[in-house]
Formats: structure tokens, C-alpha cells, sequence
């Protein structure tokens, strides 16, 4: 008969908490951004916040405003075609110095980006062990004790977001507008209903208000469609899923540096409409989420 063994088991006391170290961490409520209006950007992973931030960042900068995008995910790639690099996120450099942050210079952790978006990746904790909310209120911090954001006319939070967490909520207490980006799919839509959730319970405390939905790589939108008229929101602008996309990410560009052509005239225009909307001012919406069962009941097939 094969015996087996019995492995021991740590007891309760000498046993570390399951999920010790991820707990949420409560933001300095003092720590505000100031005049600059902040907009943080959604929506499910993949579905190209990155591409959505930085080229609306772009349109931001063409518009003549001074405008800081600040990358908050442990992948540290959303301001890439704007740098042309993955740079040092700002957990890098604080761990370089021992998380002293008076050593720190302006110039360890911004980084000029095209056309003069000044770009910092907030970076992320190591998985499973932190909260993003602690990155991101370090990376506010810092901006502030270097006056980086009295110069600043547009602040632009590119966020994980497929399932908001606490944590990666935080970029909400800062915001002004938040802006979902989705597909025309079941997924996207599923996860955009989780964001109205998350951005819901932070308006309760904070002014963050939603702005609206962006269709990305979308040539329709009835799926999207009945989803906003369900619940309570519009789309504030749409980009087909064009090549030209894909090449601007594989050339480190943004896509107002690609060759010209009418189809990537018109994505440009559309970026800098959707710049102009948000500069001037968008109502607030109060959007009322589904039920997982009304979104499948919505959306699902007969």
C-alpha cells in the first residue's frame, strides 16, 4: 500500500494573511491636482486605451494646451509611441532611492514625450502583493512636491481597468470626467458596466463624473447602442479598426505622425473633435449599471 505524507501545515498564528500587503490604501485627501482638468480613461483590457490616451493626448497638444499623460499600469506601455520607449516607471526610481522621493529630480521619472506631452509611467506593485492605489497616490505626490501640475493644462490617467479594483479606482479621486473605451462586443460591454459601477461609488465622494463612451475598432455600434440607451450614456466619438492602428504601434508613433492618407485624416480629425468636446465641457452623466443577468439578457442572442 502506498503510503503518502503529510505535508505540515502552517497554523493560524505563524501564517501570513491571505492577500497581506493588498489591501487598499487610503489617499491623502490633501494631495489634489489643482487647476488642470483630468480625465481618466477605462475600459477592458486590450481594447486600446493606450492608443486612446496618447493620440488624445496629441490632439490635447495640438489644441495648444500643456498636457502630462500618466501611464497606470504595471505594464508601463501607455505612453510608448509618444517616447518611443518603455520608460522608468515612478516605483523604479523610488526604489533606486530607497523610496526617499527628496532625491529624486523632475527628470527621473517625467519624460518629453511628441509634440511636448510630458509623460510619467506610475508603474505598478508586484502582483499579488500590492495595491495600485498606493502607486498612484505616490505618483500624484511627486508631481505636486515638484510643481510639475501648476503648468499644466490637461492631465490624462490611462488606466487598468478591466476589473476595477480599489486600488486602480484611484486615478477617479482626482478626475474630473472619467471616459470609457469599449468594442462593439459582449466583453467590453460586460467589463464597461463594472467601470460605471466603480466610477458610481466614487461620484458618491468625489466630483468625478462620467463624460462618456469612446467606440474603438468599431465600424458598428448597435451593440454599444442599446447598451448607452439602457443605461443612461452616449458615445462621444468612434475610430474604426484601421491598419494603420496596428503600424503606428509596431513604428513607436502616434498616428498623427503616420504618412497621411484619408482614412487616417479623418481618425485625426476625430481625435481632436473629441479633444475640443472634453476641453470645453461635457454634461455629467449618472449612468445606472445592470445586473450581470440584464447585461446577458441585453445583448445575449435568442
Amino acid at each position: 500500500m502506498m503510503q503518502t505524507t503529510t505535508l505540515p501545515f502552517p497554523t493560524v498564528q505563524t501564517r501570513r494573511p491571505d492577500g497581506e500587503g493588498s489591501v487598499q490604501v487610503q489617499l491623502d485627501p490633501t494631495v489634489n491636482i489643482g487647476t488642470a482638468k483630468v480625465f481618466a480613461v477605462y475600459g477592458k483590457g486590450g481594447i486600446g486605451k493606450s492608443t486612446t490616451s496618447s493620440n488624445l493626448s496629441v490632439a490635447f497638444s495640438k489644441l495648444g494646451k500643456r498636457v502630462l499623460q500618466i501611464g497606470c499600469d504595471p505594464k508601463h506601455d501607455s505612453t510608448f509611441t509618444l517616447t518611443k520607449r518603455l520608460v522608468p516607471t515612478v516605483i523604479d526610481v523610488l526604489e533606486s532611492v530607497d523610496f526617499h522621493p527628496e532625491e529624486l529630480r523632475i527628470e527621473d521619472f517625467v519624460f518629453p514625450g511628441y509634440n511636448g506631452v510630458m509623460c510619467v509611467e506610475a508603474g505598478g506593485p508586484p502582483a499579488g502583493t500590492g495595491c495600485g492605489g498606493y502607486v498612484v497616490g505616490q505618483t500624484v505626490k511627486l508631481l505636486k512636491e515638484h510643481h510639475l501640475l501648476d503648468d499644466t493644462d490637461v492631465v490624462i490617467f490611462d488606466v487598468l481597468g478591466d476589473v476595477v479594483c480599489g486600488g486602480f479606482a484611484a486615478p477617479l479621486q482626482h478626475a474630473d470626467r472619467a471616459l470609457i473605451v469599449t468594442a462593439n462586443d459582449f466583453d467590453s460591454i460586460f467589463a464597461m458596466n463594472r467601470i460605471v459601477q466603480a466610477i458610481g461609488a466614487k461620484a458618491k465622494n468625489y466630483r468625478v463624473r462620467l463624460g462618456g463612451v469612446v467606440a474603438n475598432r468599431s465600424a458598428a455600434t448597435d451593440q454599444i447602442d442599446r447598451f448607452n440607451e439602457r443605461v443612461g450614456l452616449k458615445t462621444m466619438a468612434r475610430f474604426d479598426d484601421l491598419d494603420v492602428v496596428r503600424r503606428s504601434r509596431l513604428k513607436k508613433a502616434t498616428l498623427f505622425e503616420m504618412e497621411s492618407s484619408p482614412a487616417l485624416d479623418a481618425v485625426q480629425a476625430e481625435y481632436l473633435r473629441l479633444a475640443a468636446q472634453l476641453w470645453a465641457g461635457t454634461d455629467p452623466l449618472a449612468p445606472t449599471a445592470l445586473k450581470d443577468r440584464e447585461i446577458f439578457d441585453l445583448l445575449g442572442f435568442d
